[in-house]
């Protein structure tokens, strides 16, 4: 439909169609445009449009979700302030979904990990190994990430793991990294890793409770797979 958004027949705007039939009704283009707020009059096109233009560009809204600030803006009449509340948005959608892990909560099950970073780290392009450091009575004391980027013995070495557990006087840690391509099954040097970093915590005293993968959907958990 040609015309602003404004011009159209008030049923049809996004702001009026979701007060009279709520924000389930709106589509992914109609919501991304009352996010987007207006168009772009160079490009003579509507906010929804333009909304419909990045979820061709980009595919879907997840992976709308992971892609970068410049990588929005070099779509035709994305601007910074149209990315950044695009990618602001879709940021806090992501983190209503994840279970929030509270700082001396206890561990009580590998599943527990996953539902806090599923949705953090399902569509992310690069490996992320974090380290949660706990207390003597399993109690989550803090997040420490260790590295990003293709995991491998030389940056993910058993003093970056540990140096901040050993400041903590942490008791215990669960190591975590995700797969970005989604399938959670271990690699030889995921085992390699996890076994050096075994040895490492037995010498310091720091017990490494278990590793857990994160995949797109599932999990592996090295304890439960009787890896470790």
């Amino acid at each position: 439909m040609k015309g602003g958004i404004k011009e159209w027949p008030e049923d049809e705007r996004p702001r009026e169609k979701m007060q009279k039939s709520g924000a389930d009704s709106l589509s992914d283009a109609e919501l991304l445009a009352l996010i987007i707020r207006t168009g772009d009059h160079a490009s003579h096109q509507s906010a929804i449009d333009l909304g419909r233009n990045l979820l061709q560009t980009f595919g879907d809204l997840r992976k709308l979700s992971v892609a970068t600030l410049k990588e929005i803006c070099e779509v035709k009449g994305a601007g910074p302030a149209k990315a950044a509340s695009v990618l602001a948005a879709l940021s806090l959608a992501r983190r209503v979904n994840t279970g929030k892990l509270e700082s001396l909560e206890r561990f009580t099950a590998p599943s527990q990990i996953f539902n806090h970073f599923h949705y953090r780290f399902r569509d992310r392009r690069r490996e992320y190994f974090i380290a949660l450091l706990l207390d003597g009575k399993n109690r989550i004391i803090l997040e420490e990430q260790v590295s990003e980027g293709s995991l491998n013995q030389s940056i993910v070495h058993p003093r970056e793991v540990f140096s901040r557990a050993v400041k903590e006087s942490a008791a215990a840690v669960i190591l975590v990294h995700n797969h970005p391509s989604g399938d959670p099954s271990p690699s030889r040097e995921d085992r390699e890793i996890t076994r050096r970093l075994k040895e490492a915590g037995e010498i310091l005293g720091i017990k490494v409770l278990d590793h857990i993968i994160i995949g797109d959907g599932s999990y592996l958990s090295f304890v439960e797979q009787g890896l470790l």
